[in-house]
């Protein structure tokens, strides 16, 4: 029963998942139903526990209690060697005559999040808040078992408090006059729940006295359509009232929107984040899914390979959720500094803490920090990475309001990180690559990669436009550079000098055509080569020497053969 204990991650939003630390749970893994069925029942339960009497009334509500009571012992005993087979007693605890998850370590559950940041956002009354509790909802609790009695009340009580959010949202939108904001989220709110009349009566009220009133007509008449045929019945009073007034014309129109209620809300000196000079393509999934892990854990570290997007991808989260931390959002990078002592600086200069004579600066830093509510932002760890460690390790130990976005080549490797792979952009088909100008626009433009080379060709060929006539090129270089974004936005500077199809054809037989031409990126960021060189210069001489052998295979590798092939003389 050795070994360290993990946090556990379960996921009943839209569907049933669970990772035990780094490691997902296969769902084949959960072979036994009422193994899966008891984690549920336990995740949702007040305190993650239940006493033995609940479990079996809500899984075996038709078997006696002897009968009840063996596949109870049964089911639990399949559950722990799913959770871990020589540590799943840890994870899925008996107390007295209770069964616990995890009693002793870390659980998060994300309808526990969610329930969390709902109550958060009414407290702070704030549109990015509410944005943040929204983006928790991944979708209806647990829709593989929407007709267990155990499931439907709850289910039912989330996805109200969902709803409820969003009509909450939109009047908060409507008070800043941000009208259009407030007619998205009741739009959401309405396809989510279709008779939902209150949505259905903003929706209609927004559109009139923002002079749509044929919108507000339309709108009412699709409530009348939902409410016959999904109920019965007709709307009610005040919604025909409502009507009435919209079509007499005697609705008031909106003031104008008030500008300096707008800049107080800009949250004006709580980051330091820099402004983007360039628009952000595509990562719409991965935006919420990153905000999804960071409200369940205090250090998330984005990982990937060089040029693959994790710092813009921090930067967005992070100016997204500038209003949710009352003490700000603050980013620090590491790419400059050549030394790991000098780690802790840059993290002051952000947070604007000074320096005490004869005081370690990291002293300094807990102290300033124990009492904050912030995020920190802690880009560009690879190559100091153990000092970095050990700067989030001390400061998440001391300061419990904390919360660490990292970008990192590689962990941070403490405890409660969560690393999360920042996936490449989605690529076009091998068909559109190879279809000779037959390839549809529509079809290559689902790619974010080619939506990517698309926008950024734009900022050196104004004119530039995906055609008939290109598509093949441009599918071409966005497969040959497999989605990198730094690759592309690379090959996309070398355009005007060079046709798409030059750059296509060029990258056929060298790298050395990704080369950028902005002269205040870092040097490693230059050319895709020097991307290439500063990763491989960050491994160890063994790692290295390792992938100079695994150069000798062509299509991939088995675990056997690189063993056979890549070990000894210091590779282990």
């Amino acid at each position: 029963m050795g070994g360290e204990e993990e946090a556990v991650r379960i996921w009943l939003l839209g569907g049933f998942r669970v990772a035990l630390g780094a490691r997902p749970i296969e769902k084949d893994a959960w072979r036994l139903r009422k193994a899966a069925a008891l984690i549920k029942l336990l995740a949702l339960a007040p305190g993650h526990r239940l006493h033995r009497e609940q479990v079996m009334e809500a899984l075996w509500p038709d078997l006696d209690r002897k009968a009840a009571s063996n596949s109870l012992r049964s089911t639990l005993h399949t559950a722990r060697k799913v959770l871990d087979p020589a540590m799943g007693s840890r994870y899925l605890a008996s107390e007295d005559e209770s069964l616990v998850m995890c009693p002793r370590g870390d659980l998060w559950v994300d309808v526990d999040a969610f329930e969390q940041a709902a109550a958060t956002a009414r407290g702070a009354k704030e549109p990015a808040t509410y944005r943040a509790a929204l983006d928790l909802y991944g979708g209806d609790l647990l829709p593989e078992d929407r007709y267990e009695e155990w499931a439907e009340n709850r289910s039912e009580e989330l996805r109200q408090l969902y709803l409820d959010l969003l009509v909450e949202l939109a009047g908060l939108h409507e008070e800043r006059d941000e009208h259009g904001l407030a007619i998205e989220a009741l739009r959401k709110a309405t396809a989510k729940e279709p008779t939902l009349e209150e949505a259905h009566v903003d929706l209609m009220r927004l559109h009139a006295i923002s002079g749509r009133p044929e919108r507000a007509l339309a709108q009412y008449e699709r409530l009348r359509n939902v409410l016959s045929r999904g109920l019965g019945t007709q709307p009610g009073a005040p919604s025909r009232r409502l009507r009435d007034e919209i079509a007499a014309g005697s609705l008031p129109m909106t003031p104008s929107v008030d500008l300096s209620r707008e800049e107080e809300r800009s949250g004006v000196g709580k980051h330091n984040l820099p402004a983007p000079r360039t628009s952000f393509v595509g990562r719409e999934r991965e935006m919420v899914e990153v905000k999804r892990m960071l409200a369940m854990t205090r250090l998330l570290t984005l990982t990937g390979a060089g040029g693959s997007g994790k710092t813009r991808l921090a930067l967005e989260v992070a100016r997204d959720l500038v209003s949710i931390y009352p003490d700000g959002v603050w980013l620090a990078t590491l790419a400059e500094l050549s030394e790991g002592d000098l780690v802790p600086q840059p993290v002051a200069t952000a947070l604007q803490v000074a320096e005490r004579p004869g005081q370690p600066l990291t002293d300094t830093l807990v102290e300033a920090l124990e009492d904050k509510e912030l995020l920190l932002v802690l880009d560009n760890c690879e190559h100091l990475v153990e000092a970095a460690a050990r700067l989030v390790d001390t400061l998440l130990d001391s300061c419990p309001h904390l919360g660490v976005l990292a970008t990192s080549r590689e962990p941070l490797g403490i405890t409660g990180e969560v690393n999360w792979a920042v996936p490449l952009l989605s690529l076009p088909t091998k068909a559109d690559e190879e279809s000779n100008g037959a390839a549809t626009i529509e079809s290559l433009l689902r790619s974010a990669a080619v939506r990517l080379f698309v926008d950024r060709a734009r900022l050196r060929l104004p004119d530039f436009e995906l055609t008939q006539a290109n598509a093949s090129a441009v599918a071409r270089v966005c497969r040959k550079l497999d989605g990198i974004p730094l690759a592309i936005e690379l090959a996309t500077a070398r355009m005007g000098a060079l046709a798409v199809e030059q750059v296509a054809q060029r990258l056929d037989s060298s790298l050395d055509v990704l080369s950028g031409a902005n002269r205040m990126s870092a040097p490693r960021q230059q050319t895709l080569r020097a991307t290439i060189d500063w990763s491989h210069k960050l491994l160890s001489e063994a790692e290295q020497t390792f992938f100079r052998r695994l150069s000798v295979f062509a299509g991939g590798w088995t675990l056997e053969a690189a063993e056979a092939v890549c070990s000894g003389g210091g590779v282990e």
